[in-house]
């Protein structure tokens, strides 16, 4: 009886172990490409995947809002690109600042801007 006890409780514990946790995100790398005038390096940032694994936790799948998060999917008719860029170097609301950085976060800006 002791053994079944122990052998459910190790199992129950491995199916917990599995299923908890936070969930992370890994940082984004971003290609490196030589430039064809064989001039420095160039960072190329894929703006879509940096979107997809930053904001659709909360503006939703398909960027068009949820809750208290507004609509990316049509933010460029509202807002011009340095104003979203002041808004993910600054947050605004619910949003966190900085939650994306640097190239990364210029891209994103240019990306959303286009989005009407």
């Amino acid at each position: 009886m002791k053994k079944q006890l122990m052998a459910m409780l190790f199992g129950t514990a491995l199916i917990l172990g599995a299923c908890g946790g936070e969930e992370t995100t890994e940082p984004v790398e971003t290609p490196v490409e030589e430039p064809a005038d064989g001039g420095g390096e160039t960072t190329a940032v894929d703006a879509e995947q940096v979107v997809q694994q930053n904001c659709i936790s909360c503006h939703g799948e398909n960027l068009e809002g949820q809750g208290n998060f507004p609509p990316l999917n049509d933010v460029g008719s509202r807002l011009s690109q340095e104003e979203i860029l002041s808004v993910i170097e600054n947050g605004q609301g619910a949003m966190p600042a900085n939650i994306i950085e640097g190239d990364e976060a210029v891209a994103v800006a240019e990306y959303l801007a286009n989005m009407e």
